[in-house]
């Protein structure tokens, strides 16, 4: 399946303003904007969050599946993708990240 395919299948994120991306220690280390160009990450981190719980190693193999042919781009040239160069070091650790919903005022 393409990823505009897997696309179709994540939860709306109509009210959702951003996703935090948290540390073991409960501390922000990014966040994923609703916004144009990141709103087909932030709809898979949101799917990988229902599913998961959190963004350990199960979670990013299965988000690199979901992210189809940009995954190719993203190995290709490293920093251009860095919602897929994350799921790449967790995927390769014993890791997890903490995943945070901000909802819209």
């Amino acid at each position: 399946m393409s990823f505009a395919d897997n696309l179709a299948t994540f939860p709306n994120v109509e009210n959702i303003s951003a996703i935090l991306i948290t540390n073991s220690a409960g501390d922000a280390i990014d966040r994923i904007e609703n916004a144009p160009g990141k709103q087909g990450s932030l709809k898979l981190y949101k799917a990988l969050l229902e599913e998961f719980g959190e963004l350990n190693a199960a979670a990013a193999k299965k988000g690199l599946e979901l992210f189809a042919e940009h995954v190719a781009d993203a190995e290709a040239n490293p920093g251009k993708h860095p919602n897929i160069d994350r799921l790449f070091a967790i995927a390769q650790s014993e890791a997890s990240l903490g995943l945070e919903v901000l909802e819209k005022e």
